[in-house]
Formats: structure tokens, sequence, C-alpha cells
């Protein structure tokens, strides 16, 4: 063997090292994605299992707010259905709506004083609260991590990597303009 054909092994081995640690790069965003979804599910689960108690709570007192009640309902429903079927851009829209619909409530809470000082109703508020802080929060880490995946599959040479092992991009998780835009709090005192 002469010095020209070890040069040449050199750079095939060199070569497919390289092609490897991309390989092997895509993988790591690729799980790290699921994990940040898998983050915000068990979020989005706690939550489902804490609003209907929430909605029994404020039966008790809000007898004539039947419509916002069922707005949450029929917003958890569809944001449990999002959810399971990993529909990033329905999740969105739904909880776009879930997220309207608790805050109509709180603030009409705030007419209901019996309500408000339920010690129910206040651990229930604040516990909601703490888990949409919580998923605001993983919503932004699954975002990162969608954005860096995304990237590294169409840079080069990730993306020849990325098309010769079907590695696809994942869709952020966007609310709509209605949940970025302040609340008007006079529109949700109207009846």
């Amino acid at each position: 063997m002469n010095i020209s054909t070890f040069i040449v092994l050199g750079i095939i081995v060199l070569a497919a090292g390289y092609a490897v640690i991309l390989y092997n790069n895509l993988v790591a965003l690729k799980h790290r994605v699921a994990k940040a979804w898998s983050n915000i599910d068990v979020l989005l689960k706690q939550r489902h299992d804490e609003l209907p108690k929430l909605v029994e709570t404020c039966k008790q007192y809000m007898n004539y707010e039947q419509e916002t009640l069922e707005q949450v309902i029929r917003a958890r429903s569809l944001v449990s259905s999002a959810r399971e079927s990993q529909d990033i851009e329905a999740l969105g829209k739904a909880e776009t709506q879930l997220r309207a619909g608790l805050g109509r409530l709180f603030a009409l809470a705030e007419s209901y004083p019996d309500l408000k000082a339920n010690s129910s109703f206040q651990h229930l508020q604040s516990r909601i609260s703490d888990l949409e802080d919580a998923i605001a929060d993983r919503r932004e880490l699954y975002n990162e991590a969608v954005n860096l995946n995304n990237i590294r599959i169409e840079q080069f040479p990730d993306l020849l990597i990325a098309r010769m092992f079907a590695f696809k991009p994942f869709t952020l998780l966007v609310f709509s303009e209605e949940e970025k835009a302040d609340v008007d709090l006079g529109q949700l005192f109207k009846r």
C-alpha cells in the first residue's frame, strides 16, 4: 500500500466519522423536541384534571354564567383531543379558546364575593394559574427545540444526513394573536 491509499482511507474514515457525529446530533435534537413535548403534555394533563373541579366549584355560585362554564368545558375537550393526537396546530387554537374562557371565568368570579372567598376556588385558581405559567415556560422550551431541529435539518451538510434518514421538521406551538393581545376587562364584564 502506498501513501495515497492511506490518505484516501483516512479521508473516508474522517468523512464517515463526521457523518456519524451529524447523525447523532440530529437524533439528539429530535429527542429533545420529543422531551419538550412530553413536558408540555404532563402539564396539560394536570390542568385537564383540575378544570372540572374548578367548573364544579363555580357552578355552585355562578348560576347565570352557564355559557362561560360550558365554553371552558368545550375548550378543555378540544385541548384534550389535540393533545392526544399530537396535532400542534389544533392544540394552539384550542389553547387560545381555553385561555380566553378561563380569563372570562376568572374575571366573572370577581362579581361573586362568596365564590372569591371559597378556599377551593382560591386553591384551584392558584393551581391553574401556576400550571398556565408552567405551560408557557415549557412552550418556549419546546419551540426552541423545534427551531433548533428545523434549522439543523435545513443546513448544509446536516441536510444531507437529514434527507438520507428522513428527519422531518416539527411544528412550532403558537397561539393566536387574540391571546397575545391585552385583555379588555370591560368586555369581560359585559353580560
